[in-house]
């Protein structure tokens, strides 16, 4: 008989395989509705004509998009998985808001890993008003996805004194939002340019910003005997301050500027 493990293997590498041939299937399609759009314009071209120019028959595109405004954003739904994924394995001491700001980073990935294809995408959706409700309703799909995330961590105890329970849905939704806006802001900005400098250090500052302003009231998913992020003792003159080492730098400077300030 074979061996259960050999089986698994075998079955995994099937799944893996019809994964790639999908998503290639996915990205050829795109690129020939992207070129068609170009060429024709988006009212000219049809589905036909797209299903042709990638080399597979008419029901084979509507194996992979529902409609032809849909065939140019092939990697949404891999990447909102990739984007769940990382919230599902996020570190325990890790703040839920970095955790999401991590999740949503595999979004820009998705338009870094084609910087030319990416900048002419956004000149498409730029002009054409189904395009743009498109993309718009891909962007609803990250922010309902983190919004979940943020309220299934929200910690009464951690957030501002006033606030009740019945604020923790908009809060929530609020700091999600604000992720995807600073995210969306850092990357139309970059396409702007032509997809010129650092995007990733770029939505770095973007997210240290929404950290600081939004990151109350959300505790870590940690045990509660773990140590907090950051500690200050006060020897005669002398601060002494002990943090982990994944500690966000604000979280460590707010601790330090609160001991100070009680002098």
């Amino acid at each position: 008989m074979p061996e259960p493990e050999k089986n698994s293997r075998t079955t995994s590498q099937r799944a893996n395989g019809a994964a790639t041939q999908r998503l290639r299937v996915r990205r050829e399609l795109a690129a020939a509705a992207m070129e068609l759009f170009a060429t024709k314009g988006y009212e000219g071209t049809t589905v036909d004509e797209i299903a042709a120019a990638a080399g597979v028959a008419r029901r084979t595109f509507f194996r992979h998009f529902r409609s032809k405004e849909e065939a140019i954003f092939p990697d949404h739904d891999d990447t909102l998985v990739r984007a769940q994924a990382v919230l599902e394995a996020a570190p325990a001491h890790e703040h839920p808001l970095d955790t999401v700001c991590r999740g949503i980073k595999e979004v820009m990935k998705m338009y870094a890993a084609s910087p030319k294809g990416s900048v002419e995408r956004y000149k498409l959706t730029r002009e054409v008003p189904a395009l743009r409700e498109r993309e718009i309703a891909s962007v609803a799909r990250y922010e309902r996805l983190f919004t979940r995330y943020l309220l299934g961590h929200f910690d009464e105890e951690a957030h501002r004194d006033g606030v009740s329970g019945y604020d923790e849905p908009l809060l929530a939704e609020v700091a999600a939002s604000a992720v995807v806006t600073a995210h969306n802001h850092v990357l139309r900005r970059w396409l702007r340019s032509g997809a010129a400098g650092d995007v990733m250090a770029q939505l770095d500052h973007a997210f240290a910003i929404v950290r600081r302003t939004f990151g109350t009231g959300f505790g870590a998913h940690r045990p509660a005997a773990e140590q907090p992020a950051a500690s200050v003792e006060r020897r005669d003159e002398v601060l002494v301050t002990v943090a982990r080492t994944d500690a966000p730098l604000g979280e460590i400077m707010s601790t330090i500027e609160r001991a100070l300030s009680r002098d």
